[in-house]
Parts: structure tokens; sequence; C-alpha cells
């Protein structure tokens, strides 16, 4: 198996898994999608009572249940270092919260404002400030406030989706465009490129050419229109993959993460094969 990366950036990246198989190409795939630990906002407590600020009264209350504010904020992308945080259950507090397990979070507004997730303050660490600073939270008109004190823990997305780091994982066979030389000229096989919705094709010197093969969809609208000039065929051994983050962790650090998983979890499984037989 190896992997050739095609784009990799801070939140998305495009790879090609080659000479592997289905079974493990959606592997790969599930694991990016639920087996990633990441860092989420889990408990979220909520001042009762009236707030004082600028020697006047606030009523601590918002437009919305604390439900959904808390929901919300289980959602806001929170920075991962799987070198300085591990499982709370797995912890050498045992699981009563520590900086190894846990991150504090204060959030103290009065309105009339919108409360965003960059109002989040880290109680310590402050590089450990919510990703995506400009997340609203709610609305809070003239006479309201909020004091929350939020604790954030490691998860995976098997539990709760807010522990989920990678998103739109998808990936298909690689694409195989071949266009007959002795054709590529022809009137019909020109017009591939006006049928073609995704941009594969280009013309040089009269010719029609390949121009970004993955970026083929296999509609095969080009084999018909070409009279058979143009032919679309996949590689059952290779795959294109994409998919996005959330910033919590980077698009690299999700596919190492994800390898070492994927990795891991096949050595156990043969492990326990062995001690089987």
């Amino acid at each position: 198996m190896e992997i050739e990366i095609r784009e990799m950036e801070a939140t998305r990246g495009s790879f090609i898994l080659k000479n592997s198989s289905p079974a493990m190409a959606n592997a790969l795939r599930r694991t990016m999608l639920v087996d990633i630990p990441k860092m989420a906002i889990d408990k979220v407590e909520f001042h009762l009572g009236p707030i004082m600020a600028d020697d006047k009264e606030y009523e601590s209350v918002t437009p919305l249940f604390d439900e959904i504010v808390a929901h919300r904020l289980g959602m806001v992308p929170v920075p991962t270092d799987h070198e300085l945080f591990t499982f709370q259950e797995e912890c050498a507090c045992g699981g009563e919260g520590c900086p190894s397990c846990t991150i504090m979070y204060s959030l103290n507004k009065i309105g009339p404002c919108t409360v965003l997730s960059g109002d989040m303050t880290p109680l310590g660490n402050q590089e450990l400030a919510a990703k995506d600073a400009f997340i609203p939270i709610v609305e809070l008109t003239d006479g309201q406030a909020v004091l929350i004190y939020a604790t954030a823990v490691m998860g995976t997305a098997r539990k709760h989706v807010k522990w989920q780091a990678a998103f739109g994982v998808g990936y298909k066979y690689l694409p195989i465009v071949t266009i007959d030389e002795s054709r590529a000229g022809d009137i019909s096989t020109l017009r591939s490129i006006e049928v073609c919705p995704r941009g594969v094709f280009e013309i040089k010197s009269g010719k029609l050419k390949v121009r970004d093969v993955l970026n083929c969809g296999m509609c095969r609208e080009c084999e018909v229109i070409s009279r058979g000039a143009v032919k679309v065929d996949s590689n059952d051994i290779s795959f294109y993959f994409k998919y996005e983050t959330d910033g919590s962790l980077t698009a690299q650090q999700v596919l190492d993460t994800a390898l070492k998983i994927l990795s891991k979890q096949s050595e156990d499984f043969f492990k326990n094969i062995e001690e089987a037989l």
C-alpha cells in the first residue's frame, strides 16, 4: 500500500491510495471519520442568578435554552494535541480531570452582543483558544448576560459527532481515460470537451488531450459523443481520497493518525488470530 499526496493544506487534503483494495480503502475512510481522537466540550456549567458588571445588574438568561447553547459549544472546534492530552479513563488522575485530560474554558459576556466562539477563554494556555473565533453561539439583548464554565475532554466520533475531526471523507476508483490518437482530431472526438461536466479535457494542436484525469466522474458521456475514440475505465487497486477537517487537527495530522490507528488495529487482529491457533 502506497500513498501519494495530491493536496495537503491546513483543513483539507487529497491523496491517492495505491496498490490497495476496496476493503482497505473503506477501512481507512471509516477510521478517518470515527476513530480519530480529538478534544471537544463535553460539560457546560451555567451561572444562575444575576450577573453584576459595570455597576449594573444583568439577567443570567439567553433567548435559547441552555441545552441548545451547550450543544453549540460542544460543536466548536477545540485545538487537539495528542502529545499533551489523553482520554480521561486512561489518565493518571483516574478521570477526575487534570491538565493532561481536560481543558477548561470560561465565557463571560454581557449584552447587547453576539456571543462568538472566540469569546471562550481557556484557563491556562492561551494557545488552546478555539480555532475558529467567529462561530456564533447566541445573541444577547440589552440586560442579558452569560457566565459559563465549559470542560473539554478527549473522545472519538464513535460516541458523539462533536468528536469527529474529519468530514466529507470520500474516495473513488482512480479514473483511467485514454484517447485513440489516430482519432484525437476528429470533430466527434473534440466534442468530448463540450459534454464533459468536470473539465477533464483540453485541446492542444487541434487534438483532444486529457487535462485532469482525477476530475473524471466516469459519466462516460465522452465515450458516447466520441463514438468510442475516448475510453473511460477505473483502476480497482488505486483510490482517490478527498476530505476536510474542522480545524481541531490539521489534514496531515488526521491522515497520519488514521494510518497509525489502522496499523495498530491490523497488528492486534493478526496477533489475536495467532493466539487463537
